[in-house]
């Protein structure tokens, strides 16, 4: 029998009612990269080495908007990488972990360094390496293409996939329940 999480519909508040209320206590949204910033394609070089991974520009504009407003982001993922440390530099993402294999003591030391508990923070992953991070995160997130599991295990599931805009869709979510949203919006089009 399939889960009520798996199923979308063109209200995603209707679906997950929870998500707005944990939204409007977010202070900080940690990402995973592969399958969330990313689709989760790896494209391998004939040197054996990661040659491209592709980022959404609509995610990056939701994250820097999530700065303006005082909600820092961090990345935490498995994988070390050049290009996901130029775009972190890029976006201005301060807080960046990659090589972790232990995700929920890279959570921790974020949490401590911004004075922060797990209920402050927003985490987004899409496979079982996050679940951990995700535990006892304020509001547990993933994208539309993520692992079954996770999907029954967060408070919401994106309409949007990885790497297609999914993490703007969280950020919006945020400054919408911070109410933030109209005012950068009504700022953008000044």
């Amino acid at each position: 029998m399939p889960s009520a999480f798996n199923t979308h519909t063109t209200n995603p508040f209707t679906q997950y009612p929870q998500a707005w209320e944990r939204a409007a206590h977010v202070k900080l949204l940690v990402l995973d990269v592969d399958g969330v910033l990313t689709n989760g394609q790896v494209w391998i070089g004939a040197d054996g080495k990661e040659s491209l991974k592709a980022f959404d520009i609509q995610d990056g504009l939701g994250i820097k908007l999530l700065e303006q407003c005082g909600i820092a982001t961090a990345i935490i993922t498995g994988r070390n990488s050049k290009m996901v440390l130029a775009r972190c530099e890029e976006l201005g993402i301060k807080h960046v972990h990659m090589g972790v294999e232990n995700k929920s003591i890279a959570l921790a030391q974020v949490l401590n360094s911004l004075s922060l508990t797990q209920n402050d923070c927003a985490v987004m992953g899409d496979d079982w390496p996050d679940l951990a991070m995700m535990k006892n995160a304020g509001l547990k997130i993933c994208p539309a293409q993520a692992h079954e599991a996770v999907k029954e295990y967060v408070h919401y599931v994106t309409i949007h996939t990885g790497g297609n805009s999914a993490v703007r869709e969280v950020c919006d979510l945020i400054l919408k329940a911070q109410n933030q949203y109209d005012k950068l919006l009504s700022k953008a089009r000044d």
